[in-house]
């Protein structure tokens, strides 16, 4: 691409972002029951709760961006820096697309010109992994949660059902994971592009001493998220800390099956919390906002000013 057609992506990417961004806050449908949950929780929202939000979503987007520089290291050398800046970009693009699929994107503007196709397809398998985990200990979650009879939302034959499938696609993408060459003959059934194909024949080089350490980053990043959810959720909706741990991975789960798009995806969250989690449904929603605003919202407002201000061209090495 010549600079003029990157400068109009980058453009481009920037202005729809923030069109979904400001189209998501205003059109919001629960806006009074917003009103009333600021009203009845905005007391537990002290400074230095919002400040440790924002640090929880610091570690957990760096963590993402070690795992994509590990990833990328057989590629292209990066410094952590532009890795981070990388993952921030990501985040902004991911916004206008359907279960945010389109991160790579973003990320890989910022790899040198030549690396990029091989670039998005090794980025495929930190994605794999990071579905992967969430397929296990979601339904650990829900099993843990039936034993212990805690919540009856998770009762039922389709609950068994939906762990029993849980485990079977999580399992399968796991093997496929640990077994990159196999993931590129089966994707090679599919006639590609030329530079697609070849790039996807690169996934088959990967250690499988990164892929373990890819794999235990997307464990510690799953952590850290789930610590943030099950804080705020003990802390604006009164959640014990139990039924915290044991249904924040079912949330994370449902959301991860349910196709969304920035539209919708704020809305679906708040559904699903809202029908899991027993507690007052205002104080749940103001939850469900807070963490789609630190967690994506804020990256994404970051990463919209990356998008426009750091060049996309870096120098072949970036040490």
């Amino acid at each position: 691409m010549n600079h003029r057609t990157v400068l109009f992506l980058r453009w481009g990417l920037f202005i729809t972002a923030m069109v979904v961004l400001y189209a998501r806050l205003a059109g919001y449908q629960g806006r009074e029951d917003l009103e009333a949950a600021f009203t009845s929780a905005w007391s537990h929202l002290q400074g230095a709760v919002l400040l440790a939000l924002v640090v929880l979503m610091l570690i957990n987007w760096s963590l993402e961006a070690l795992k994509w520089r590990l990833l990328m290291r057989g590629l292209v050398p990066l410094s952590v820096g532009r890795a981070v800046l990388a993952t921030f970009a990501g985040t902004t693009v991911g916004m206008i697309t359907p279960n945010r699929v389109g991160e790579f994107a973003g990320r890989v503007l910022y790899l040198p010109t030549e690396h990029r196709w091989k670039g998005s397809a090794l980025t495929l398998l930190g994605s794999l992994a990071q579905f992967a985990v969430t397929m296990a200990l979601g339904a650990l979650a829900i099993g843990s949660a039936r034993i212990q009879g805690a919540v009856a939302a998770v009762s039922g034959p389709a609950w068994t059902a939906l762990v029993w499938a849980t485990l079977a696609v999580g399992g399968a993408v796991l093997l496929l994971l640990f077994f990159p060459a196999t993931l590129a003959r089966l994707l090679g059934l599919v006639r590609w592009p030329a530079r697609v194909a070849e790039a996807l024949e690169g996934l088959g080089s990967v250690p499988r001493s990164v892929l373990r350490q890819v794999l235990a980053l997307s464990i510690v990043r799953y952590l850290v998220f789930t610590a943030q959810f099950v804080w705020l959720l003990h802390v604006v909706a009164s959640v014990s800390l139990l039924d915290g741990l044991l249904l924040v991975p079912v949330i994370f789960l449902i959301t991860t099956w349910v196709p969304t798009t920035a539209f919708t995806e704020l809305g679906i969250r708040g559904s699903v919390i809202t029908s899991v989690v027993p507690g007052d449904p205002a104080a749940l929603l103001l939850v469900t906002v807070l963490m789609w605003a630190v967690n994506l919202m804020l990256p994404a407002l970051v990463g919209g000013a990356i998008l426009l201000i750091v060049p996309t061209h870096p120098p072949t090495r970036d040490t």
